[in-house]
């Protein structure tokens, strides 16, 4: 079955490892769609893909990669939209 979430990072997070973890991981688990830092400094974060493997994603999302300070996350569910890479999106 598929899943597709949206997420509102907040934390302390250096935006070029955050990038770099989440471009390995949603690779690993062939989790798509795309995460873009807002102009409020909050991250969003837009994964599809299979259930299992976007929840896998989700608790990777919440922990971040190694000194980073998540302090919260929402999370929105969100219509499949069927993209077919994970891209970071620079505004």
């Amino acid at each position: 079955m598929k899943k597709s979430i949206r997420l509102i990072i907040q934390g302390a997070v250096q935006n070029m490892f955050f990038e770099q973890f989440m471009k390995e991981h949603t690779k690993e688990l062939n989790v798509r769609g795309f995460m873009r830092k807002l102009e409020d400094g909050k991250i969003e974060v837009f994964l599809e893909g299979d259930n299992e493997r976007v929840d896998k994603m989700i608790l990777l999302a919440k922990r971040g990669p190694q000194h980073t300070q998540i302090r919260n996350v929402e999370e929105r569910p969100e219509k499949f939209q069927d993209f077919k890479e994970f891209k970071i999106i620079r505004i």
